[in-house]
């Protein structure tokens, strides 16, 4: 049984850039949450705004759909 959400968004990189992956599978980086809608879109997956507050949908690691300066430690 799998219990983790289609998409996974990794905590982001010093860059901004955010490793995504998609039913187990690495889809790219994502720079932005349109990055991340585009992404869901490419996998048939509900891309509308409300998709990146559904936990059952993504699951954010290392930060919320919000925090994307990984070089920004202050």
């Amino acid at each position: 049984m799998d219990e983790d959400p289609p998409v996974i968004v990794l905590a982001p990189s010093p860059d901004g850039g955010r490793q995504v992956t998609v039913r187990g599978e690495r889809a790219g980086v994502a720079y932005s949450l349109f990055d991340v809608l585009e992404f869901l879109h490419g996998a048939g997956l509900p891309a509308q705004d409300t998709a990146i507050d559904d936990p059952t949908l993504i699951e954010w690691r290392g930060g919320g759909p919000y925090d994307w300066n990984g070089a920004d430690t202050e």
